[in-house]
């Protein structure tokens, strides 16, 4: 009761803090006036003490699902939260539906397109920027926006309703991959889909991860159940959701490559999931009609112009200029900081290059979920919707699930963003997110040092379960004869 009325509270503050003098939301009460904004941070507050004491006696499956549905409910119906990137997806599927490609054309064009008021809505720092997203996913808002037409309030509620697909597919496989992990599955789902980050990052604000990180716990799961190349094509549909997925179908190839006996059917097992790949990612490209202008750089270079305390390379090169500038020495910041976002990005390419190399069946989710966590730090933008992307499946797994740091960093995630989509700390701060950081690498490394060079359980050569569990060794006659 205590997280449904934050929910409520964060609902019905929402319309009149935004000052949306665009979109006028369905409902709009004008009576709160300056305590719009206050009153959304006390829900917030609401909704994280009540995930907390939930967590601390946690109910059965469908009780937890409940509850978060209840929580999600008033979101789902409110104007979008935290974000403007709703309307970015209306407007590149606006512009997809109109039959140009929006991986070549920005939503400015939406102005002589004759939906001015779709542009409008776009925030302005997006208005000349190509989609940087999967074409799988705008062939969807396109068909939203066949739906709702011009209508930007229910074009906001369908497209939504895709992202509450992803969490509902979500609320289904994260408590498989528990339970096959041999975990608690109830905490899985307490961790992912009723989480404020969750519920607020991505619900409110609407962001396409969700379906993303649905996708992506989906093909996992399903690879763990004994159909690898199965779980490959789910994470390649991913994929064209939001790019950062074709990691999964990767990590879930070389793993079992790994486990192959003889090279031989190593080397068939691999050459399968990359057929199985580029098929998925061609089929879909060659139905939306957008060619293979969307894998481009515009995937790496969009985020990278927004710049942010919490992003390390932002952190880095800010925190570098700022003395150099106080002994009067002229430097540019944006130069030092595109420096140290390409140190960053290397250091963060080896990094996952060194998870990939250590990759077996049996550590699969836990070094899948870090490297993710890593893509995401590491990246040209740490949002922390996008920390999700590692959240769902390090949630399953033992030796992150009963942590006490991942449970802060989902709550201080969820305050990082204020309602109207600026980040809460200034560029100012981060010389002191910087040292953050590295101090949580130094408990890090300190913590991999005293576990040695461990990385999960050994696998067990003889096992051979018909499931293809952890520990078993599938051959590629039995993975192909798994394919449906």
């Amino acid at each position: 009761m205590l997280g449904l009325a934050g929910s409520m509270l964060i609902a019905l503050a929402a319309p009149h803090a935004l000052h949306d003098s665009v979109v006028g939301w369905w409902y709009a009460p004008r009576w709160l006036g300056r305590a719009a904004t206050p009153l959304i941070w006390i829900g917030m507050v609401a909704l994280a003490v009540a995930w907390l004491g939930l967590g601390r006696r946690l109910p059965g499956r469908r009780t937890l699902l409940v509850i978060a549905a209840a929580w999600m409910t008033p979101l789902a119906l409110a104007p979008p939260l935290f974000s403007r990137d709703l309307y970015s997806y209306l407007a590149q599927g606006t512009i997809l539906h109109l039959g140009a490609n929006p991986y070549q054309a920005a939503p400015i064009v939406l102005h002589a397109l004759g939906r001015g008021h779709v542009l409008a809505a776009v925030s302005p720092f997006w208005r000349h920027t190509t989609a940087p997203y999967g074409p799988l996913f705008l062939e969807l808002v396109s068909v939203v926006v066949g739906i709702t037409g011009s209508h930007l309030i229910g074009g906001v509620l369908l497209t939504r309703a895709l992202q509450l697909v992803g969490v509902a597919v979500l609320a289904v496989y994260a408590p498989q991959l528990g339970r096959r992990l041999g975990t608690d599955a109830r905490r899985a789902l307490w961790l992912t889909v009723a989480s404020p980050l969750f519920v607020l990052s991505l619900v409110a604000a609407g962001h396409n991860d969700a379906l993303m990180a649905g996708l992506l716990v989906a093909g996992v799961t399903i690879a763990l159940d004994g159909r690898p190349l199965t779980g490959i094509g789910v994470c390649a549909v991913a994929a064209t959701i939001k790019l950062p997925a074709l990691a999964g179908a990767v990590f879930i190839a070389v793993a079992w490559a790994r486990a192959e006996p003889h090279p031989d059917d190593a080397r068939r097992l691999l050459a399968a999931a990359t057929a199985i790949v580029i098929a998925v990612l061609g089929l879909v490209t060659l139905v939306s009609g957008v060619g293979l202008s969307w894998i481009s750089s515009s995937v790496l270079s969009t985020p990278a112009k927004v710049r942010l305390a919490i992003t390390p390379g932002t952190a880095l090169g800010y925190t570098i200029a700022w003395p150099l500038h106080q002994l009067g020495l002229d430097v540019s910041t944006r130069a030092l900081e595109s420096a140290a976002g390409l140190l960053t990005a290397s250091v963060t390419a080896i990094a996952v290059l060194a998870l990939l190399w250590r990759v077996r069946v049996q550590n699969l989710v836990e070094l899948l979920g870090a490297a993710l966590l890593i893509a995401a730090a590491g990246g040209p933008a740490a949002w922390p919707w996008y920390f999700g992307w590692g959240l769902v499946l390090v949630a399953a797994e033992a030796r992150w699930q009963p942590s006490r740091r991942l449970v802060a960093a989902i709550v201080l995630g969820a305050f990082v963003v204020q309602p109207n989509g600026l980040l809460a700390l200034p560029l100012g701060a981060a010389p002191a997110v910087l040292l953050v950081y590295l101090v949580l690498a130094g408990i890090a490394w300190r913590r991999r040092r005293g576990r040695g060079s461990d990385v999960g359980p050994a696998a067990d050569p003889s096992a051979t379960s018909a499931g293809g569990g952890p520990g078993a060794r599938p051959s590629v006659a039995s993975t192909l004869a798994r394919m449906p």
